[in-house]
């Protein structure tokens, strides 16, 4: 049984205008998150993926459709008994939203503080969770006195506190720059290999889906478009949405203005090669080309690594004669995708 189990959910919120039609934020979803999943959604501003975030900590009901967490339906649950599954379910913020009258030490037991566990268990809870991000000599320090990837640190640490099931992280990491993100990103990995916590990563970048999603869901108006595993996904997007996400982070066939500069600055026949994990190698490839006598340069593109398992688009350009040409990439075609641009 999946650790989330969402069927034809929908969020709907009346117009501001009047006698207009309600605005629908999240538009019949289906997903399943298993246990030990790292499930990103991924959709640009208005997608509707923080609103299905909300949803599954039941901070706002479903209008329609079923959600199930650990077994438990929470759409029609009292708010007494969401408390208790809310204790499971942790909560990283973009905007780390931290108390700035506390300091380090006291943000993190907040939880803990407010769910009445004993003194010795919060202390002993806190200092663990500090030493675990890095921040135990930070413990006494105030959130103004952090840096933003600190700040996310402690973020993670009292989300951590009351030993959830579930870590929700929504947009955890726009407000950081590209190397905090990626130390903060590592942590989370962490998070979910060394405790086994399940978690569903809410962002708009693709890098993030790359870092450390193993599954992910594009959504596109409130629609899920496309949904699986990262590589399946980045490797081969079947939606258009999905592939100008994909299209941020992997380079596949030039555009038509790539193309002409392309055109502009190399001679031969422009042709682009697809290899996915499995395939024939690149060194296979350029050993039957430079077999056939043929010269060739790379051009465009590049292979990228989605946990260890390798896909990418690599543009060539070849010279040599026609017919040698088309005899080499016929060979390499029975192996590999194959598409010439020019």
């Amino acid at each position: 049984m999946a650790l989330v189990a969402l069927r034809n959910v929908t969020k709907t919120y009346p117009s501001p205008e009047r006698n207009a039609e309600a605005i629908v934020a999240v538009d019949d979803v289906t997903l399943d998150i298993e246990a030990g999943d790292v499930y990103g959604i991924i959709g640009y501003s208005g997608a509707g993926k923080s609103t299905l975030v909300r949803l599954v900590n039941a901070l706002e009901p479903a209008t329609s459709g079923s959600i199930i967490v650990d077994g438990t339906e929470i759409t029609a649950i009292p708010e007494r008994q969401l408390r208790g599954i809310r204790l499971r379910i942790g909560m990283i913020f973009q905007q780390f939203n931290l108390f700035n009258s506390k300091t380090v030490w006291k943000n993190v037991a907040y939880p803990l503080t407010v769910a009445g566990r004993p003194k010795a268990e919060i202390a002993a809870r806190v200092d663990e969770l500090l030493e675990f991000v890095g921040l135990t000599d930070k413990a006494r320090s105030y959130p103004d006195q952090l840096s933003g990837g600190q700040k996310q640190r402690v973020g993670i640490a009292r989300a951590l506190a009351t030993s959830p099931q579930l870590l929700l992280a929504d947009e955890a990491t726009s407000a950081l720059d590209p190397e905090t993100t990626q130390e903060v990103l590592a942590l989370l990995k962490r998070v979910n290999r060394e405790f086994g916590i399940t978690m569903i990563v809410i962002t708009h970048e693709m890098d993030v889906i790359q870092s450390i999603a193993t599954k992910v869901a594009v959504m596109d108006g409130g629609r899920v478009v496309e949904n699986g595993d990262v590589f399946e996904v980045f490797s081969n997007p079947q939606n258009p949405s999905s592939q100008r996400f994909v299209s941020t982070v992997v380079k596949g066939i030039p555009s038509p203005a790539e193309l002409a500069v392309l055109r502009e600055r190399h001679e031969g026949r422009i042709v682009t090669i697809s290899f996915r994990d499995g395939d024939a190698s690149q060194a296979a490839v350029f050993v039957e080309l430079a077999a056939a006598g043929l010269e060739f340069e790379l051009v465009f593109g590049g292979i990228n690594d989605i946990q260890g398992r390798a896909f990418g688009h690599l543009t060539l350009a070849i010279r040599g004669s026609d017919a040698a040409i088309d005899a080499a990439l016929a060979q390499i075609a029975a192996r590999v995708d194959v598409t010439e641009v020019a």
